[in-house]
C-alpha cells in the first residue's frame, strides 16, 4: 500500500505551448506495478503504481515523442520495471539504471540491449543509504566502457564536497535538477554561482533544467521563483542542458503539479525556437540517441 501523505499524479491539462517534432522528456520515472514488479525491501517510500502505460498515455498527450526513464530509489536496483517499460517502447524510451557496485559486465549489457544508456548515483540521505563518492568508481568504470553516462542527484549543501568528484569522472555527468538550489537564496548567491562554476569549467557536465515543483517557494502553476535559475543555466550552457517532467512526481507531499503546466515553463526558460530545439530535441537525442542524431 502506497505512503498515506504521498499524491497521486493528476491528469494533466493539455500545455499551451507545443513541443518541438521529436522533443523527449528526459526526465520520468515508472513505479510497478507492485503486483508484477516488487518494491525494494530497503526503500525510504511506497509509491502508488505508475505504471508504464500511464506514461505513454502522458507522453502524447503533452506532445513529446520519446521518454527518458530514470530508475526510481523505491525499485532499489532491481531494474525489472524499468526494463519492460524500454522493451514495450518500440524504441521510444531509453533508461538510467541503478546498479550495485559489484554488478558484472554481463549483467550490464543485457541492460544496455534493452536502452538503458546511464547509470544514477544518488547521494539524497533521505532517499538512500548514501555511498560516499569514491565507492562509485568501479561502477563508472564499467558503465564507462559501455559508453555510459553518469546521472547524480544530490542538493546544494553537497555540492562542494562532490565537486572533486565530479570533475574527475571521465564521462558524461548529467546532474539532475540543476543541483536543487535553495531559490531563496537567490541567483547571487555563492551557492549557485559555484554551480554555475562547475558547469562552466568542466565541459562533460550537463544539467537537467527540472522539477520546479520540488523547488519552488511562490508555487504551481508558474514557479515564477525558479525560471530565472533554469532560463540561467539555458542561456549559458545550451548544448548541455535536458529537461523532463518527473511524473509521476514521487513523493510529493505539498501539491502535484499539473504536467501540462510544466510544459508551459519551457518557453519561459527557453525563450526561442533554436533553445527550444536544443533543450527537448538536439541534445536528448545526441545523448540517447547518438545513431539517429548522426544521421
Amino acid at each position: 500500500m502506497a505512503d498515506a501523505a504521498l499524491l497521486a499524479p493528476r491528469p494533466p491539462t493539455r500545455p499551451r505551448f507545443t513541443p518541438p517534432p521529436g522533443a523527449v522528456d528526459a526526465h520520468c520515472h515508472v513505479f510497478g506495478p507492485g503486483a508484477v514488479f516488487p518494491y525494494a525491501p530497503e526503500r525510504k517510500y511506497t509509491p502508488m503504481d505508475a505504471p508504464k502505460e500511464s506514461l505513454f498515455a502522458l507522453r502524447d498527450v503533452l506532445g513529446f515523442s520519446r521518454n527518458v526513464i530514470v530508475q526510481a530509489t523505491c525499485h532499489g536496483a532491481d531494474n525489472r520495471a524499468l526494463v519492460d517499460a524500454l522493451i514495450h517502447s518500440g524504441g521510444r524510451a531509453r533508461g538510467i539504471a541503478s546498479v550495485r557496485g559489484d554488478v558484472s559486465m554481463d549483467d550490464l549489457r543485457a541492460l544496455d540491449e534493452a536502452g538503458v544508456r546511464g547509470v544514477r548515483f544518488n547521494f539524497l540521505s533521505r532517499l538512500v543509504d548514501a555511498a560516499p563518492p569514491e565507492a562509485h568508481l568501479p561502477t563508472e568504470r564499467k558503465a564507462a566502457e559501455l559508453g555510459w553516462h553518469v546521472v547524480v542527484y544530490f542538493e546544494a549543501p553537497e555540492l562542494e564536497r562532490l565537486t572533486p568528484f565530479l570533475s574527475a569522472l571521465p564521462t558524461i555527468v548529467v546532474i539532475d535538477h540543476m543541483g536543487r538550489p535553495d531559490v531563496a537564496l537567490g541567483r547571487d548567491h555563492p551557492q549557485w554561482r559555484a554551480f554555475l562554476a562547475l558547469m562552466e569549467d568542466n565541459p562533460h557536465i550537463w544539467s537537467k533544467v527540472s522539477c520546479p515543483e520540488r523547488l519552488s517557494l511562490s508555487g504551481p502553476p508558474g514557479y515564477d521563483d525558479v525560471v530565472p535559475f533554469a532560463a540561467d543555466v539555458v542561456a549559458r550552457f545550451p548544448d548541455r542542458v535536458l529537461w523532463g517532467t518527473d511524473w509521476p512526481h514521487p513523493n510529493m507531499t505539498t501539491h502535484m503539479p499539473d504536467d501540462g503546466a510544466l510544459v508551459d515553463v519551457i518557453p519561459r526558460i527557453a525563450p526561442s525556437a533554436e533553445l527550444q530545439q536544443k533543450l527537448l530535441v538536439d541534445n536528448p537525442m545526441r545523448l540517447y540517441w547518438p545513431e539517429e542524431a548522426r544521421r
